[in-house]
């Protein structure tokens, strides 16, 4: 074993201690330290490192910098043993990310999807089933996709009303409460899915059709698929509203409630952020999307708080 490989094991031993999962980051570290051993480099310089994250020529150059950041990371660490480590410089294949626009669903939109799921082709109705009540579950919690489809049956409490996430991205886990008529759609779900799938070895709370795990990429397809036959997006369009916009407008719809109900967002605000499984507030203000009607109460808000203070 080569010491830059060595080093890069340690490295991502080190980061993942620290609560980091780095799966697709630790591939492709581990595909950097084999082009640079194949290259007869013991380490790390700023042309060979420019050369491995150039190397698929048509990727836009999004991609480049994020194979050169993985690198410029590692370097780092490794410079600290190896003096001869060259860090790449940050002007090097700069790239700006830029946040997508979301695309914030209104009430009848989210019911068109449902609706449209509970008629997907399934022979035993499970399909339809399942993909019906997880879209509505997104919509309703904004939990991620991933967190959704990796719940067991034992992270759902239906007496309670209690969802415990495991898969979360920080790596802890956190605890959902839901409303009620949201647990009674969970208890549907779950007793028609035992009466067509009661034999399933899977410990999955949401089944596919023919009672196995359900993947991130059938999901994406299926909610593509639908998104189609509803309009939200042309028969050939490959771009338009994502299934994580869900997670969006589920933040946006709860600050415009607080702001019909008159409570104080600001003040709530870090309830939706622990809610969401959001390290720091800050995270939270990347969902919140400028709707119409949210500016209108962020003016009123405003207008009321310069009277206060004139009063």
């Amino acid at each position: 074993m080569s010491s830059l490989r060595e080093a890069a094991e340690a490295y991502l031993q080190m980061r993942r201690a620290l609560g980091f999962k780095l799966y697709a980051p630790g591939l492709l570290l581990d595909e950097f330290v084999r082009f640079a051993d194949q290259e007869g480099a013991s380490f790390v310089t700023e042309a060979i490192a420019l050369r491995w994250a150039t190397l698929p020529k048509r990727c836009n150059p999004a991609h480049w910098a994020r194979r050169l950041g993985i690198v410029r990371q590692f370097a780092r660490y490794r410079s600290a043993e190896d003096p001869r480590t060259e860090i790449p410089t940050k002007n090097q294949l700069p790239f700006r990310y830029r946040r997508k626009t979301p695309y914030i669903y209104s009430e009848e939109e989210i019911a068109q999807l449902l609706n449209a799921a509970k008629h997907l082709p399934s022979a035993t109705g499970l399909r339809a089933l399942t993909y019906s009540t997880l879209f509505g579950l997104l919509a309703v919690t904004g939990m991620r996709v991933s967190e959704a489809i990796h719940l067991d049956r034992d992270d759902v409490d239906l007496q309670k009303g209690v969802l415990t996430i495991r898969q979360t991205k920080s790596g802890r886990p956190r605890w959902i409460p839901v409303h009620a008529s949201t647990r009674r759609a969970l208890q549907f779900y779950e007793a028609r899915r035992n009466r067509i799938r009661p034999a399933s070895s899977v410990s999955r709370f949401f089944l596919s059709e023919h009672g196995g795990c359900l993947t991130l990429n059938s999901v994406e397809w299926t909610f593509r698929r639908l998104s189609r036959q509803i309009g939200l997006r042309g028969p050939d369009d490959s771009h338009g509203p994502r299934i994580h916009d869900l997670r969006h407008t589920f933040a946006v719809s709860t600050i415009q409630g607080w702001y019909r109900a008159n409570v104080d967002v600001e003040r709530h605000l870090p309830q939706l952020t622990t809610y969401l499984g959001h390290g720091h507030v800050n995270d939270t203000y990347w969902y919140l999307t400028g709707t119409l009607e949210l500016l209108q109460w962020a003016v009123k808000h405003i207008d009321s708080t310069k009277g206060d203070s004139r009063s």
